[in-house]
């Protein structure tokens, strides 16, 4: 349990020996190296806020590389730290795998289905990816919690502590994504409303701090597409009516009535066209054409959803829509936010497989009553992780 006084100055989310090293062993079991490394004594490099961790061939002392921990964040510095190729390469005693032939290797492709089945999942999703297999997960759509917008949402230290939170969660997402596949987010500002009169509200562009963590964690940015709601939907929130009643300029302010649909691909050196010659079900790829009446621009109006148990969830057909258009039938949906489960309804809905996680149990308890409502029978099939599955003698056969 040795710690760093260094790093307990400084405030870094890891100060522990042993939590760089429980770090560096989820790292392994992504590749299923665990077995075969073992671990010399983590360092902290605070010239560079980061911890070292030597990695030892197991039942010697010869080092084949190391893992390199951000100190603030707790996550995985991927382009500093040796590659799993290079490590199955010393452990195997042979020459490190050249460039050249990566680059032959990519040319037998073997793209299997995911053998992932439908799941809910009740718990955090940064622990519980971890769980997931790595590429076992085809589309990620999901909306986050908001930052402090409401009493019904958690309440975050601060608005760092919440970044960092969907830093870690976006993280632990690109693992268990397969490659070239997209990750879309429903995400919109934020209003932080002011403790008494003489204070001035603040609106946090959450958008714009999402788009930086997604480039950062290896997500290459492909569209905003704006959800755009009917006029009078931004009413409730309050905004304008100064403006409206008084006319004064400098207290203008537009009525929000759209939030961002943000898509994002895992990044690869390969066009989507790969993605689509070489998906391991080609019947499935046909019988996922988009048929005429589809969205053509980047406006999309849909009307707002309401729930009488849930403060935000966002519309059926916004989820079918995202679903319809970044994956084929039979792909595995995920969802780490899940609320109530429209993501989940949606992928039921458009023929695909479903991951659903999250960590109130009051909303895992709509999923287990929902879930029948989508499957029938088929619910039997699901895998509850968590939480128990639902009673079935009411379904009928």
């Amino acid at each position: 349990m040795r710690t760093s006084k260094v790093a307990t100055l400084r405030k870094y989310a890891v100060t522990l020996v042993v939590e760089a090293k429980n770090i560096s062993e989820g790292w392994l079991k992504t590749f299923n190296l665990e077995n075969a490394v073992s671990f010399g004594l983590p360092e902290i490099d605070d010239r560079y806020h980061v911890w070292r961790v030597p990695l030892i061939k197991m039942g010697t002392k010869e080092r084949i590389g190391e893992v390199v921990i951000d100190a603030y964040t707790s996550l995985v510095v991927v382009d500093e730290t040796t590659a799993p190729d290079v490590l199955e390469a010393r452990l195997l005693g042979r020459n490190e795998v050249t460039e050249s032939q990566k680059r032959e290797k990519e040319h037998v492709i073997d793209m299997p289905s995911s053998f992932v089945r439908n799941t809910v999942v009740f718990g955090d999703s940064e622990h519980a990816l971890l769980d997931m297999p790595s590429q076992s997960v085809d589309l990620i759509f999901t909306s986050p919690p908001y930052y402090n917008a409401r009493p019904e949402y958690e309440d975050y230290l601060s608005y760092e502590t919440y970044l960092l939170k969907m830093r870690r969660i976006i993280h632990n997402c690109h693992r268990v994504l397969s490659e070239g596949r997209f990750f879309v987010m429903n995400v919109s500002p934020v209003l932080i409303r002011r403790a008494n009169r003489n204070e001035a509200s603040k609106r946090i562009a959450v958008p714009f701090d999402m788009h930086r963590i997604f480039v950062e964690e290896g997500f290459d940015f492909i569209d905003d597409i704006h959800w755009v709601k009917p006029s009078g939907a931004g009413w409730a929130t309050g905004r304008g009516r100064r403006f409206a009643a008084d006319r004064q300029p400098l207290q203008y302010k537009a009525v929000p009535v759209t939030e961002y649909v943000l898509v994002y691909r895992k990044h690869t050196d390969k066009l989507i066209d790969w993605n689509i010659r070489n998906h391991p079900d080609q019947q499935a790829v046909e019988e996922s054409k988009i048929v005429d009446g589809y969205e053509a621009t980047n406006l999309w109006k849909i009307h707002p959803a309401f729930h009488s148990e849930h403060p935000a969830v966002f519309p059926l057909e916004l989820a079918e829509r995202v679903v319809r258009y970044y994956s084929f039938k039979n792909d595995v949906v995920l969802d780490p936010f899940a609320g109530t489960g429209t993501t989940g309804r949606a992928a039921s809905t458009q023929s695909r497989r479903f991951v659903l996680i999250e960590n109130e149990q009051k909303y895992i308890e709509i999923i287990r009553r929902e879930v029948p409502r989508w499957l029938g029978l088929a619910t039997r099939d699901v895998m509850f992780i968590g939480c128990q599955s639902p009673d079935m003698s009411s379904v009928l056969v």
